[in-house]
């Protein structure tokens, strides 16, 4: 039992590391990931390696193939399509679940986010902080499935958000930066149909735009 909950941990270390590499975009999408070369890596054998793999396909960050091997996950524009959709869906309930619940710090810190999205300066620290932002604004709810479900969906299209951050144009910033606002608006005002129909439409301008950026899938 020892060297089994040895393994777990090693492995949980391993893919915390490996969850960083992918969600900052150093592994792109549909890359290998040889067990080989994480073992030698990590200085670990290949039972925690495969524990860490395990972990991150639960998350949606890594696909396994049966005597394959591991890659990257990557979505085709049809997927992409799908999970967006059920974003729509599952973030406006998960909106409503929360308002109640956020503290007047969480309320707080909603703020501070809003303003340091709008003045990020480089576009890993800008979805850095944007997924803060959107997570927090859920914590509120006492719903841990939902939450599992949204991080997966966040973990999974993460590289499609990094495109369509790059290619923001000064009008288009202006506008998500004005969505965030109106959204800790509705939150501070209890509502919970405008805050659900705040964050629903978000989603789908971004999933929209980058419907039509065939190149990226």
């Amino acid at each position: 039992m020892k060297s089994r909950g040895t393994a777990r941990a090693a492995g949980a270390r391993i893919a915390d590391q490996l969850r960083t590499m992918i969600i900052s975009g150093e592994l792109a999408p549909g890359e290998r990931i040889g067990q080989e070369m994480l073992a030698e890596k990590f200085g670990a054998s290949r039972i925690p390696v495969r524990e860490s793999l395990k972990l991150l396909e639960a998350e949606g960050l890594v696909s396994i193939v049966p005597n394959s091997g591991a890659w990257v996950s990557k979505l085709d524009a049809f997927e992409f399509d799908q999970i967006y959709k059920l974003r729509e869906q599952v973030e406006s309930l998960a909106i409503r679940e929360s308002i109640d619940g956020l503290s007047e710090e969480q309320v707080r810190r909603l703020d501070e986010l809003v303003e340091e999205i709008a003045q990020a300066s480089d576009i890993e620290t800008f979805l850095r902080v944007d997924r803060e932002f959107h997570l927090l604004t859920y914590a509120g709810g006492n719903f841990s499935l939902l939450h599992e479900l949204i991080e997966r969906f966040w973990n999974s299209t993460q590289h499609y958000r990094r495109v369509f951050a790059q290619g923001f144009s000064a009008e288009r910033q202006w506008a998500t930066d004005a969505e965030h606002r109106l959204i800790v608006d509705s939150i501070k005002r209890r509502d919970h149909d405008v805050a659900a129909s705040l964050v629903r439409g978000h989603i789908r301008r971004t999933r929209l735009d980058l419907a039509a950026r065939t190149d990226i899938f």
